[in-house]
Protein backbone atom coordinates (compact mmCIF):
# COMPACT_ATOMS: atom_id res chain seq x y z
CA UNK A 1 0.00 0.00 0.00
CA UNK A 2 2.88 2.36 0.75
CA UNK A 3 4.26 1.77 -2.74
CA UNK A 4 0.89 2.64 -4.26
CA UNK A 5 0.84 5.92 -2.35
CA UNK A 6 4.29 6.68 -3.80
CA UNK A 7 2.94 5.88 -7.27
CA UNK A 8 -0.02 8.21 -6.66
CA UNK A 9 2.30 10.99 -5.48
CA UNK A 10 4.58 10.54 -8.51
CA UNK A 11 1.56 10.47 -10.84
CA UNK A 12 0.21 13.76 -9.52
CA UNK A 13 3.72 15.26 -9.65
CA UNK A 14 3.96 14.22 -13.31
CA UNK A 15 0.51 15.65 -14.04
CA UNK A 16 1.39 18.94 -12.37
CA UNK A 17 4.68 19.15 -14.29
CA UNK A 18 2.83 18.23 -17.47
CA UNK A 19 0.51 21.17 -16.79
CA UNK A 20 3.22 23.81 -16.59
CA UNK A 21 5.53 22.05 -19.08
CA UNK A 22 2.83 22.02 -21.75
CA UNK A 23 1.12 25.30 -20.85
CA UNK A 24 2.95 26.79 -23.80
CA UNK A 25 0.99 24.50 -26.12
CA UNK A 26 -2.19 26.36 -25.36
CA UNK A 27 -1.05 29.92 -24.70
CA UNK A 28 2.30 30.66 -26.37
CA UNK A 29 0.70 32.15 -29.45
CA UNK A 30 -1.97 34.13 -27.61
CA UNK A 31 0.74 35.65 -25.38
CA UNK A 32 3.21 36.41 -28.18
CA UNK A 33 0.50 38.17 -30.21
CA UNK A 34 -0.40 40.23 -27.10
CA UNK A 35 -4.07 39.27 -27.32
CA UNK A 36 -3.87 38.31 -23.62
CA UNK A 37 -1.39 39.08 -20.90
CA UNK A 38 0.56 36.06 -19.61
CA UNK A 39 -1.52 35.96 -16.41
CA UNK A 40 -4.82 36.14 -18.31
CA UNK A 41 -3.68 33.50 -20.81
CA UNK A 42 -2.64 31.07 -18.07
CA UNK A 43 -6.02 31.41 -16.34
CA UNK A 44 -7.84 30.94 -19.66
CA UNK A 45 -5.80 27.85 -20.52
CA UNK A 46 -6.21 26.36 -17.03
CA UNK A 47 -10.00 26.62 -17.25
CA UNK A 48 -10.20 24.90 -20.64
CA UNK A 49 -7.60 22.29 -19.66
CA UNK A 50 -9.78 21.36 -16.68
CA UNK A 51 -12.91 21.08 -18.80
CA UNK A 52 -11.19 19.03 -21.50
CA UNK A 53 -9.65 16.66 -18.98
CA UNK A 54 -13.10 15.59 -17.80
CA UNK A 55 -14.30 14.62 -21.26
CA UNK A 56 -13.74 10.94 -22.02
CA UNK A 57 -11.25 8.20 -21.16
CA UNK A 58 -10.29 6.68 -24.54
CA UNK A 59 -6.68 7.88 -24.32
CA UNK A 60 -6.42 6.70 -20.70
CA UNK A 61 -7.47 3.20 -21.76
CA UNK A 62 -4.81 3.14 -24.49
CA UNK A 63 -2.08 4.14 -22.03
CA UNK A 64 -3.25 1.77 -19.31
CA UNK A 65 -3.75 -1.44 -21.22
CA UNK A 66 -3.02 -0.91 -24.92
CA UNK A 67 0.77 -0.56 -24.98
CA UNK A 68 2.35 -3.07 -22.59
CA UNK A 69 1.35 -6.49 -21.31
CA UNK A 70 -0.16 -5.91 -17.85
CA UNK A 71 1.17 -9.30 -16.74
CA UNK A 72 4.62 -7.70 -16.58
CA UNK A 73 3.44 -4.57 -14.76
CA UNK A 74 3.48 -4.03 -11.00
CA UNK A 75 3.63 -0.99 -8.72
CA UNK A 76 7.39 -0.69 -9.14
CA UNK A 77 6.99 -0.69 -12.92
CA UNK A 78 4.48 2.16 -12.82
CA UNK A 79 6.62 4.15 -10.39
CA UNK A 80 9.71 3.68 -12.59
CA UNK A 81 7.80 4.87 -15.66
CA UNK A 82 6.64 8.01 -13.88
CA UNK A 83 10.06 8.84 -12.44
CA UNK A 84 11.73 8.47 -15.85
CA UNK A 85 9.15 10.79 -17.43
CA UNK A 86 9.47 13.36 -14.64
CA UNK A 87 13.27 13.52 -14.96
CA UNK A 88 13.06 14.11 -18.72
CA UNK A 89 10.26 16.69 -18.42
CA UNK A 90 12.16 18.72 -15.85
CA UNK A 91 15.35 18.60 -17.93
CA UNK A 92 13.67 19.77 -21.15
CA UNK A 93 11.68 22.41 -19.25
CA UNK A 94 14.92 23.75 -17.77
CA UNK A 95 16.44 23.90 -21.28
CA UNK A 96 13.29 25.58 -22.62
CA UNK A 97 12.66 22.80 -25.16
CA UNK A 98 9.03 21.86 -25.93
CA UNK A 99 9.39 18.08 -25.74
CA UNK A 100 6.50 15.64 -25.44
CA UNK A 101 5.27 14.75 -21.95
CA UNK A 102 3.14 12.05 -23.59
CA UNK A 103 6.07 10.30 -25.21
CA UNK A 104 8.12 10.71 -22.03
CA UNK A 105 5.50 8.75 -20.09
CA UNK A 106 5.08 6.15 -22.83
CA UNK A 107 8.85 5.66 -23.15
CA UNK A 108 9.22 5.32 -19.39
CA UNK A 109 6.40 2.76 -19.25
CA UNK A 110 7.83 0.66 -22.09
CA UNK A 111 11.33 0.70 -20.61
CA UNK A 112 10.11 -0.21 -17.13
CA UNK A 113 7.93 -3.02 -18.50
CA UNK A 114 10.91 -4.41 -20.43
CA UNK A 115 13.02 -4.44 -17.27
CA UNK A 116 10.20 -6.06 -15.33
CA UNK A 117 10.01 -8.77 -18.02
CA UNK A 118 13.79 -9.31 -17.84
CA UNK A 119 14.32 -7.94 -21.33
CA UNK A 120 11.49 -9.92 -22.93
CA UNK A 121 10.24 -7.90 -25.95
CA UNK A 122 6.84 -9.59 -25.71
CA UNK A 123 6.13 -7.22 -22.81
CA UNK A 124 5.47 -4.57 -25.46
CA UNK A 125 2.30 -4.67 -27.56
CA UNK A 126 3.49 -3.69 -31.01
CA UNK A 127 0.42 -4.26 -33.18
CA UNK A 128 -2.80 -6.04 -32.26
CA UNK A 129 -6.34 -6.10 -33.66
CA UNK A 130 -9.09 -6.35 -31.04
CA UNK A 131 -12.48 -8.08 -31.27
CA UNK A 132 -14.02 -5.02 -32.92
CA UNK A 133 -11.35 -4.90 -35.62
CA UNK A 134 -9.63 -1.87 -34.10
CA UNK A 135 -5.85 -1.69 -34.48
CA UNK A 136 -4.07 -1.16 -31.17
CA UNK A 137 -0.52 -1.23 -29.87
CA UNK A 138 2.62 0.88 -30.11
CA UNK A 139 2.82 0.95 -33.90
CA UNK A 140 -0.68 2.25 -34.79
CA UNK A 141 -1.28 4.27 -31.60
CA UNK A 142 2.16 5.81 -30.96
CA UNK A 143 4.73 5.42 -33.74
CA UNK A 144 2.58 6.24 -36.78
CA UNK A 145 0.85 9.23 -35.11
CA UNK A 146 4.27 10.47 -33.94
CA UNK A 147 5.37 10.66 -37.59
CA UNK A 148 2.10 11.72 -39.21
CA UNK A 149 0.83 14.36 -36.74
CA UNK A 150 3.77 16.82 -37.07
CA UNK A 151 3.48 16.56 -40.86
CA UNK A 152 -0.25 17.27 -40.68
CA UNK A 153 0.35 20.17 -38.31
CA UNK A 154 2.85 21.80 -40.67
CA UNK A 155 0.87 21.24 -43.88
CA UNK A 156 -2.60 22.09 -42.55
CA UNK A 157 -1.24 25.12 -40.68
CA UNK A 158 0.33 26.45 -43.90
CA UNK A 159 -2.80 25.72 -45.94
CA UNK A 160 -5.08 27.39 -43.40
CA UNK A 161 -2.84 30.45 -43.39
CA UNK A 162 -2.82 30.63 -47.20
CA UNK A 163 -6.63 30.40 -47.28
CA UNK A 164 -7.07 33.09 -44.64
CA UNK A 165 -4.71 35.44 -46.48
CA UNK A 166 -6.52 34.78 -49.77
CA UNK A 167 -9.93 35.53 -48.25
CA UNK A 168 -8.68 38.64 -46.41
CA UNK A 169 -6.31 40.00 -49.07
CA UNK A 170 -8.38 43.19 -49.51
CA UNK A 171 -8.90 43.74 -45.78
CA UNK A 172 -6.72 46.29 -44.01
CA UNK A 173 -4.16 44.99 -41.49
CA UNK A 174 -5.91 46.93 -38.73
CA UNK A 175 -9.25 45.18 -39.33
CA UNK A 176 -7.53 41.79 -39.62
CA UNK A 177 -5.83 42.41 -36.28
CA UNK A 178 -9.11 43.37 -34.61
CA UNK A 179 -10.97 40.33 -35.98
CA UNK A 180 -8.37 37.77 -35.06
CA UNK A 181 -7.53 39.38 -31.76
CA UNK A 182 -11.03 38.29 -30.70
CA UNK A 183 -11.02 35.04 -32.68
CA UNK A 184 -7.79 33.96 -31.02
CA UNK A 185 -9.56 33.84 -27.66
CA UNK A 186 -11.74 31.07 -29.12
CA UNK A 187 -8.85 29.21 -30.75
CA UNK A 188 -6.74 29.39 -27.57
CA UNK A 189 -9.67 28.03 -25.55
CA UNK A 190 -10.17 25.22 -28.06
CA UNK A 191 -6.46 24.43 -27.90
CA UNK A 192 -6.58 24.31 -24.09
CA UNK A 193 -9.64 22.06 -24.19
CA UNK A 194 -8.00 19.67 -26.69
CA UNK A 195 -4.79 19.56 -24.67
CA UNK A 196 -6.71 18.67 -21.52
CA UNK A 197 -8.75 16.00 -23.30
CA UNK A 198 -5.58 14.24 -24.45
CA UNK A 199 -2.75 14.94 -22.01
CA UNK A 200 -4.61 14.66 -18.68
CA UNK A 201 -5.92 11.25 -19.70
CA UNK A 202 -2.40 9.83 -19.85
CA UNK A 203 -1.97 10.15 -16.10
CA UNK A 204 -5.49 8.83 -15.59
CA UNK A 205 -4.41 5.76 -17.54
CA UNK A 206 -1.23 5.23 -15.53
CA UNK A 207 -3.04 5.55 -12.16
CA UNK A 208 -5.74 3.18 -13.36
CA UNK A 209 -3.04 0.73 -14.44
CA UNK A 210 -1.59 0.89 -10.92
CA UNK A 211 -5.05 0.28 -9.43
CA UNK A 212 -5.66 -2.61 -11.81
CA UNK A 213 -2.38 -4.38 -11.06
CA UNK A 214 -2.68 -3.64 -7.34
CA UNK A 215 -6.15 -5.16 -7.25
CA UNK A 216 -4.91 -8.31 -8.95
CA UNK A 217 -2.06 -8.50 -6.43
CA UNK A 218 -4.53 -8.17 -3.56
CA UNK A 219 -3.06 -5.05 -1.95
CA UNK A 220 -6.43 -3.23 -1.90
CA UNK A 221 -8.48 -6.04 -0.36
CA UNK A 222 -9.37 -3.94 2.70
CA UNK A 223 -10.37 -0.85 0.70
CA UNK A 224 -13.76 0.12 -0.80
CA UNK A 225 -14.56 -1.10 -4.30
CA UNK A 226 -14.60 2.51 -5.53
CA UNK A 227 -10.86 2.67 -4.94
CA UNK A 228 -9.95 -0.58 -6.67
CA UNK A 229 -11.39 -3.19 -9.04
CA UNK A 230 -12.20 -5.86 -6.46
CA UNK A 231 -15.62 -6.86 -7.73
CA UNK A 232 -14.89 -6.93 -11.47
CA UNK A 233 -11.29 -6.40 -12.53
CA UNK A 234 -12.28 -4.54 -15.71
CA UNK A 235 -10.06 -1.68 -16.85
CA UNK A 236 -12.19 1.45 -16.29
CA UNK A 237 -11.08 4.85 -15.05
CA UNK A 238 -12.71 5.69 -11.68
CA UNK A 239 -14.38 9.09 -11.36
CA UNK A 240 -12.07 10.17 -8.52
CA UNK A 241 -9.06 9.56 -10.78
CA UNK A 242 -10.56 11.69 -13.57
CA UNK A 243 -11.39 14.59 -11.26
CA UNK A 244 -8.08 14.58 -9.37
CA UNK A 245 -6.02 14.42 -12.57
CA UNK A 246 -8.06 17.20 -14.16
CA UNK A 247 -7.60 19.48 -11.14
CA UNK A 248 -3.88 18.70 -10.88
CA UNK A 249 -3.24 19.48 -14.54
CA UNK A 250 -5.22 22.71 -14.26
CA UNK A 251 -3.13 23.70 -11.22
CA UNK A 252 0.07 22.97 -13.12
CA UNK A 253 -1.16 24.99 -16.08
CA UNK A 254 -1.95 27.90 -13.76
CA UNK A 255 1.65 27.80 -12.54
CA UNK A 256 2.82 28.70 -16.04
CA UNK A 257 5.80 27.49 -18.03
CA UNK A 258 7.52 30.65 -19.14
CA UNK A 259 10.75 29.09 -20.46
CA UNK A 260 8.90 27.06 -23.09
CA UNK A 261 6.42 29.87 -23.78
CA UNK A 262 9.34 32.10 -24.76
CA UNK A 263 10.71 29.42 -27.08
CA UNK A 264 7.44 28.71 -28.86
CA UNK A 265 5.83 32.12 -28.81
CA UNK A 266 8.77 34.43 -29.42
CA UNK A 267 11.92 32.66 -30.57
CA UNK A 268 10.66 30.23 -33.22
CA UNK A 269 8.70 32.63 -35.44
CA UNK A 270 7.19 36.10 -35.04
CA UNK A 271 3.41 35.81 -34.86
CA UNK A 272 0.44 38.13 -35.31
CA UNK A 273 -3.14 37.31 -34.14
CA UNK A 274 -4.13 35.78 -37.48
CA UNK A 275 -1.11 33.46 -37.38
CA UNK A 276 -1.85 32.49 -33.79
CA UNK A 277 -5.46 31.71 -34.71
CA UNK A 278 -4.41 29.52 -37.66
CA UNK A 279 -1.81 27.59 -35.63
CA UNK A 280 -4.05 27.02 -32.59
CA UNK A 281 -7.08 26.00 -34.64
CA UNK A 282 -5.02 23.57 -36.73
CA UNK A 283 -3.44 21.94 -33.71
CA UNK A 284 -6.68 21.78 -31.71
CA UNK A 285 -8.55 20.06 -34.54
CA UNK A 286 -5.84 17.41 -34.95
CA UNK A 287 -5.55 16.77 -31.19
CA UNK A 288 -9.31 16.64 -30.68
CA UNK A 289 -9.64 14.07 -33.48
CA UNK A 290 -6.88 11.95 -31.92
CA UNK A 291 -8.51 12.07 -28.47
CA UNK A 292 -11.81 10.80 -29.86
CA UNK A 293 -10.16 7.59 -31.14
CA UNK A 294 -7.89 7.02 -28.15
CA UNK A 295 -4.58 8.11 -29.69
CA UNK A 296 -2.22 9.65 -27.08
CA UNK A 297 -0.89 12.32 -29.39
CA UNK A 298 1.94 14.69 -28.58
CA UNK A 299 0.28 18.08 -28.28
CA UNK A 300 3.75 19.61 -28.28
CA UNK A 301 4.64 18.16 -31.67
CA UNK A 302 1.38 19.27 -33.25
CA UNK A 303 1.30 22.88 -32.04
CA UNK A 304 5.02 23.33 -32.72
CA UNK A 305 4.72 22.18 -36.34
CA UNK A 306 1.50 24.15 -36.81
CA UNK A 307 3.40 27.29 -35.77
CA UNK A 308 6.21 26.33 -38.17
CA UNK A 309 3.73 25.81 -41.01
CA UNK A 310 2.03 29.14 -40.38
CA UNK A 311 5.39 30.90 -40.22
CA UNK A 312 6.66 29.20 -43.37
CA UNK A 313 3.55 30.36 -45.25
CA UNK A 314 4.92 33.90 -45.00
CA UNK A 315 8.38 32.83 -46.15
CA UNK A 316 10.62 29.92 -45.23
CA UNK A 317 13.20 32.24 -43.69
CA UNK A 318 10.58 33.48 -41.19
CA UNK A 319 11.13 30.28 -39.20
CA UNK A 320 14.31 30.03 -37.15
CA UNK A 321 15.36 26.61 -38.38
CA UNK A 322 18.37 26.36 -36.08
CA UNK A 323 16.03 26.43 -33.07
CA UNK A 324 13.68 24.01 -34.83
CA UNK A 325 16.58 21.56 -35.18
CA UNK A 326 17.14 21.62 -31.40
CA UNK A 327 13.44 21.03 -30.80
CA UNK A 328 13.32 18.10 -33.25
CA UNK A 329 16.33 16.49 -31.53
CA UNK A 330 14.43 16.70 -28.22
CA UNK A 331 11.49 14.94 -29.90
CA UNK A 332 13.67 12.21 -31.38
CA UNK A 333 15.46 11.53 -28.10
CA UNK A 334 12.39 11.52 -25.83
CA UNK A 335 11.23 7.93 -26.37
CA UNK A 336 14.65 6.22 -26.25
CA UNK A 337 15.98 8.31 -23.34
CA UNK A 338 12.88 7.88 -21.17
CA UNK A 339 12.74 4.21 -22.14
CA UNK A 340 16.30 3.81 -20.88
CA UNK A 341 15.50 5.80 -17.73
CA UNK A 342 12.44 3.67 -17.00
CA UNK A 343 14.46 0.50 -17.60
CA UNK A 344 17.31 1.54 -15.31
CA UNK A 345 15.03 2.83 -12.53
CA UNK A 346 13.03 -0.40 -12.60
CA UNK A 347 16.23 -2.44 -12.33
CA UNK A 348 17.42 -0.29 -9.42
CA UNK A 349 14.11 -0.50 -7.55
CA UNK A 350 13.78 -4.25 -8.15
Amino acid sequence: MTLFLLVLLAAFAFEYINGFHDTANAIATVVSTKVLTPRQAVAWAAFWNLLGALMGTAVATTIGKGLVDTNFVNMTTVLSALLGAIVWNLLTWWLGLPSSSSHALIGGLCGAAMASADGNWSALKWHLIDDKGVHTGLWPKIVLPMVISPFLGFVIGAIMMFLLMAVLRKTTPRIVGLIFGKAQLVSAGFMGYSHGSNDAQKTMGIITLALFTGTQAGIFKDLPDAISFLETPVFEVPHWVMISCALTMAAGTAAGGWRIIRTMGHKMVKLQPIHGFAAETTAALIIHGASSIGVPLSTTHVISTSIMGVGASKRLSAVKWGLVERIVWAWVLTLPVTGLLGFLIELALK
